[in-house]
């Protein structure tokens, strides 16, 4: 018999693979359950519903890109982080994205996060205030979403030369004193 532990982190993987396959809206919790390899029923024994999954997923996902952000030590390999990761999560990323528009509790959890994210930024880069640093966080997010979804092919610029800008705007918001 499996363990809870390994139960949770199996159903949380399962979810994951779903909401990335299916979107937020498309997946069930039966679904998950034996993607898993479980009985629908057992999903319940570890959350209490669809959504307190995918929020745990959302924080294992911002505590991932805020790993990788930490180990990078160029602004093109923190670019590279993001788009790689908004890349690899981009169904996930647009179900987060409407939830937050729809959800004051994912929306709450959401703005926690940020506010993490940018005690990270302005701990690196000190010279940011509360606003700019959100402000980064912000630009960065929606420009990466919108390079994973393949908006800037759609508009005739090639990722490449996208990925070129999101340096230069990187590069130019950390470079700025106040």
């Amino acid at each position: 018999m499996k363990n809870r532990k390994s139960g949770r982190a199996e159903l949380l993987k399962a979810a994951q693979l779903e909401f990335e396959d299916h979107g937020f809206e498309g997946t069930q919790t039966n679904a998950i359950a034996r993607r898993a390899g479980y009985a629908p029923q057992t999903f319940y024994r570890h959350f209490p519903d669809k959504k307190a999954i995918f929020l745990a997923i959302y924080l294992d996902w911002a505590q991932a890109e805020a790993q990788g952000l930490a180990k990078a030590d160029t602004i093109t390999a923190m670019i590279d982080t993001l788009l790689l990761h908004h890349v690899a999560h981009r169904l996930f990323r647009r179900s987060l994205r409407h939830l937050t528009s729809t959800d004051p509790e994912i929306a709450a959890v959401r703005a926690q996060t940020r506010q993490q994210q940018m005690s990270a930024l302005r701990s690196r880069f000190p010279h940011f205030s509360n606003p700019e640093a959100l402000t980064l966080i912000f630009t960065l997010e929606r420009l990466c979403d919108a390079w994973a979804e393949g908006e800037f092919e759609a508009c005739g610029i090639s990722q490449s030369e996208a990925r070129d800008q999101m340096s230069v705007i990187l590069s130019h918001a950390l470079r700025a004193a106040p």
